[in-house]
């Protein structure tokens, strides 16, 4: 059953949303929540010595981890940088643009959609295919395949394109300077990828706790339409897009597209399984098109300069580069865009400075979903399967390290109570599973068989990644600190 499907039975013309009920409204935490003196109780400011007692309703992360531990909102930028070959997505960042449309023009945005739009849609995804750009929002899927694959759908009545702006992954802050920031390269992204695939609506789905991205969205938004740059005939060529902002009401697993999908049609955001992708029957039943902010930011260049540009930037399977955002711990804590291929130990020392205190414990790289890495293996290279292959990942780019004060017992409950709340509980293993070893974590002594019991349940049993993520995240931990776990088992 499709979302479109669940809908009420009346008319549904494309884009009709119904109006949220009790049943829905009820499995969100931060409906009507005011953020400006909500103090944060994501992983970065846990190893930071804040988020240690349970808020409600509770905050995973306000997008200021170079500040932690946070509390409320604020404008302050963090330092950025870039440190690769090619500037690709924080380049007009670093140089402290404004986020206007003439600031984006000046630095040479637009070229990309005015050379699109001389040129067939299949020469736009062929270049996008050629990059080997990969998903930056944690699954790391070739973009250029998603692309073809919404093209190529018989649907002939309505495409859409959806920014998954859900950024919830504690530690993360890139894709919510991006959209404060430098909001028209991602507008620009999402105007090619609808003139590539044949879409005509567009959606940002924006996480709730960043209300100074939706003001910057809006005002960018708006700039474009005066510009004609979006809505009918853009740039005189007959092609028409358009994009509004729809903002979540608090939920981790709406970063997840099945439930993202769901939550954007006014229903029960719980992850769903698949097949059928969101490429065949995604928002009301239509052919989807769903990547995160910093992919879609990315197009532009390719588009500009060629996916072969692209491709030659990177490393192995991973191509291109990656925005990195280094949380308070680290000397020099902001964001740092590296090609794909450096070490962590690079990031770690050279970029990062080191810590600003104490000595390094581990570092987790991708959001707490995803394994820790400790000292010895930070020669691995930044890279999708090299991560993958030591039990970590790339995910977001949230780089948070911890030093020696941060209990592993301590970090993998607070990681457990995190998972356990934000669980849609759909699933057994994970809503089960999750809230069991939170509760085992918080005792002194801990029943070693059954948490390996239920680790491995969480990661082969599962309905999505929140689930999934969690066996990863606790497995690393008993993998590599073991020795300091054994005096907690019984």
């Amino acid at each position: 059953m499709n979302a479109l499907s669940e809908l009420p039975p009346v008319a549904r013309p494309p884009g009709h949303r119904h109006q949220p009920g009790k049943d829905v409204d009820s499995f969100y935490h931060l409906v009507g929540c005011d953020l400006r003196d909500r103090p944060c109780d994501g992983t970065a400011c846990f190893v930071a010595g804040g988020g240690r007692d349970a808020h409600q309703p509770r905050v995973y992360c306000l997008g200021r981890c170079f500040a932690a531990p946070a509390r409320g909102l604020d404008r302050a930028r963090p330092r950025i940088e870039v440190h690769s070959r090619e500037p690709i997505v924080l380049g007009r960042l670093a140089k402290g643009g404004d986020g206007s449309l003439a600031s984006y023009r000046s630095a040479g945005g637009g070229a990309a959609l005015e050379k699109a739009l001389a040129h067939e849609p299949g020469e736009v995804i062929g270049a996008v295919e050629a990059s080997g750009l990969r998903g930056r929002g944690g699954a790391a899927f070739p973009a250029g395949r998603k692309w073809a694959a919404v093209a190529a759908s018989a649907t002939p009545d309505e495409k859409f394109i959806v920014a998954n702006a859900d950024e919830g992954d504690p530690g993360a802050y890139v894709d919510r300077f991006i959209m404060e920031g430098d909001p028209h390269a991602l507008i620009e992204g999402m105007t090619l990828a609808a003139y590539a695939v044949g879409a005509r609506r567009g959606w940002i789905y924006l996480r709730h706790e960043y209300p100074f991205a939706k003001e910057a969205l809006d005002r960018a938004l708006a700039e474009a339409r005066a510009a004609g740059l979006l809505g009918d005939d853009i740039l005189g060529r007959g092609f028409h897009f358009d994009i509004e902002v729809f903002v979540g009401h608090g939920s981790y697993v709406c970063g997840e597209e099945t439930a993202l999908l769901r939550s954007l049609a006014g229903l029960r955001p719980e992850p769903t399984i698949r097949p059928p992708y969101a490429t065949e029957r995604g928002h009301l039943g239509r052919p989807t098109l769903i990547n995160n902010v910093e992919t879609l930011a990315t197009v532009p260049w390719i588009v500009e300069h060629g996916g072969g540009a692209y491709r030659a930037l990177g490393f192995a399977q991973s191509r291109g580069t990656k925005a990195l955002s280094l949380n308070s711990l680290f000397a020099r804590p902001g964001l740092y865009e590296v090609e794909f291929g450096m070490p962590v130990r690079q990031i770690v020392e050279e970029l990062g400075g080191g810590l600003r205190r104490g000595q390094l414990k581990g570092v987790i790289i991708g959001g707490p979903l995803a394994g820790i890495i400790p000292p010895h293996l930070l020669d691995t290279p930044l890279a999708f399967e090299e991560l993958r292959a030591i039990g970590a990942a790339v995910g977001h780019g949230g780089v948070i390290a911890f030093d020696e004060t941060t209990s592993i017992a301590a970090l993998v409950h607070h990681v457990l109570v995190f998972g356990s709340y934000e669980s849609c509980g759909k699933c057994t293993p994970c809503r089960l599973g999750s809230r069991r070893l939170e509760e085992i974590f918080a005792r002194p002594d801990m029943p070693s068989d059954e948490v390996r019991e239920l680790i491995a349940a969480l990661r082969c049993a599962s309905l999505c990644g929140h689930g999934t993520g969690l066996g990863e995240f606790a497995d690393s931990a008993l993998r590599y600190y073991g020795k300091e776990l054994e005096p907690c088992w019984k």
